[in-house]
């Protein structure tokens, strides 16, 4: 989609009007270019909505071959509604086959400029291409063509284009281009998107955006004792990969401190999971696919920086396995030694995400870095906790934390806080090995996961991210069915600040 900024309002768009509560139609400047005819209509249809308080979307086509859409949005509305209302606008102009549409910036703008014009409409450019997007690949396309909207306007009332606010559209797209290339990645069927074909798209975004990739085979995996990747992959004929990507500016010298110490950003890449010997049940394994979700969040976040050009340094580690029953599975009760030489007992197959991790955070260790963030689709807990809408975050620093949570809060990725307490190592202390990767009751695995993932990153500042909850679009919030690319939006503008 072609997202543009102006002050000049072209004929052959679609006018966005947003109608809030005891809106003056007549300044609106919109209403001001509507041809002498469709005025009364559109005066008409705004005060019986008031009057009605059904505020609906409605799509006029009067005389004139002047096309407006009617958006309600209240006055007051918190910013969480403006940014879903955005959506919205794409959604209606998709199912009405509109092709271009004029959005006004000011309609946005929350009361008392909480948020600055130029964020505000890099939000808006980010959630425009996320409401644009679909998943149509292995789809017969229909005659009349793919409903997508191809031209979008924002117009400004300012007489003077302003450089930020065109630089704010330009990041928008970039993280909704890359956070749509996440969605594709986790909604490829598993049957094609293996990890080698994971590895393979980590290698194709890197030389694309600007990020060095090196691919780690079986043999070197050995080499380091990544006994967690091993034995998770061991039940699979794919074998596993352990994808490193990375984006360092300031060594390069286009930017940057070289003194500054590197963000680790760590994704679980569990192709398909099946759950291994502890099988998932029918109900839910068919979406299994989308079990990668947490490494291709890391692989566009990577992207999306280097295509905007962020001086930081910042590097990306996936492992890449797939999850499988089989001969040569590994079994319950097995005990595996990780790169760091722990030992953890399985006491489940299907809590794999946190084994393979263990070896990941413990070769991120080897940047030195001043930040850790892993990313996964780790427990069902999570989405017990907190439902849909929100993944969960655990810290080891209150600050960065607080950071990030009000980095989602801007673009419309959520994550709220769960506890991270040493009272809870308890609960995942091993009988035969170090640790083990469930708890001893079935209460709390999304805490218990994260104090697992801790044992093998502690000393550092760490942020454990499980997006369970956020990985598929649920109703309502104008998004396709299927992986809502959780994290990439958050990760890139807190990266980018």
């Amino acid at each position: 989609m072609r997202i543009t900024l102006s002050n000049f309002l072209p004929k052959d768009v679609v006018r966005v009007i947003v109608v809030k509560s005891n809106i003056d139609i007549a300044a609106h400047p919109f209403f001001k270019d509507t041809p002498r005819e469709n005025k009364k209509y559109l005066e008409a249809i705004v005060k019986r909505l008031e009057k009605e308080r059904e505020f609906a979307d409605i799509v006029l086509l009067p005389l004139g071959g002047m096309y407006a859409l009617l958006i309600s949005l209240d006055t007051n509305a918190a910013w969480r509604r403006m940014i879903l209302t955005m959506r919205k606008v794409i959604a209606v102009a998709r199912k009405e086959r509109m092709r271009k549409l004029a959005v006004r910036l000011e309609d946005f703008i929350p009361r008392g400029d909480a948020i600055a014009p130029e964020i505000v409409a890099e939000v808006m450019a980010l959630q425009f291409e996320l409401a644009n997007f679909d998943f149509v690949e292995h789809k017969t396309p229909p005659k009349e063509g793919w409903s997508f909207v191809q031209d979008a306007l924002i117009y400004t009332d300012e007489k003077r284009i302003h450089t930020d606010i065109k630089k704010g559209i330009e990041r928008g797209k970039i993280i909704g281009e890359e956070t749509n290339k996440a969605r594709h990645l986790s909604n490829t069927p598993g049957g094609i998107m293996t990890p080698r074909k994971l590895a393979d798209a980590a290698a194709r975004a890197g030389k694309i955006s600007g990020f060095k990739t090196k691919i780690l085979q079986e043999t070197e995996m050995r080499k380091l004792a990544m006994g967690g990747v091993i034995g998770v992959s061991q039940g699979s004929s794919e074998r596993p990969r352990f994808i490193v990507m990375e984006y360092l500016p300031a060594q390069a010298g286009s930017g940057g401190k070289k003194s500054e110490k590197p963000v680790v950003l760590v994704g679980k890449g569990v192709t398909f999971d099946t759950g291994g010997l502890n099988l998932k049940p029918t109900e839910h394994i068919y979406e299994m696919h989308m079990d990668m979700s947490g490494g291709a969040a890391v692989i566009h976040t990577l992207a999306a920086l280097a295509r905007m050009k962020v001086k930081r340094n910042v590097v990306g580690l996936v492992p890449a396995v797939e999850n499988m029953p089989s001969g040569s599975s590994y079994h319950p009760g097995d005990l595996l030694r990780t790169m760091s030489g722990k030992t953890i007992e399985v006491l489940n197959t299907d809590a794999e995400g946190r084994i393979i991790l263990a070896d990941a955070l413990h070769y991120a260790k080897r940047y030195d870095p001043g930040l850790v963030i892993d990313v996964a689709t780790l427990t069902g807990s999570a989405m017990a906790a907190l439902g849909q809408r929100a993944s969960a975050i655990f810290a080891t620093h209150e600050t960065t934390s607080k950071r990030i949570r009000e980095s989602g809060e801007t673009v419309g990725d959520f994550v709220w806080p769960l506890p991270l307490w040493e009272e809870y190592e308890e609960e995942i202390r091993g009988t035969f090995g170090d640790v083990a990767n469930a708890g001893k009751t079935r209460y709390g695995d999304a805490v218990n996961a994260a104090v697992f993932l801790w044992q093998f990153i502690k000393g550092w500042n760490w942020v454990h991210l499980d997006i369970a909850p956020r990985m598929t679009a649920i109703e309502g919030e104008f998004l396709a069915k299927g992986a809502a690319g959780a994290s990439v939006p958050l990760l890139s503008y807190f990266l980018s600040q």
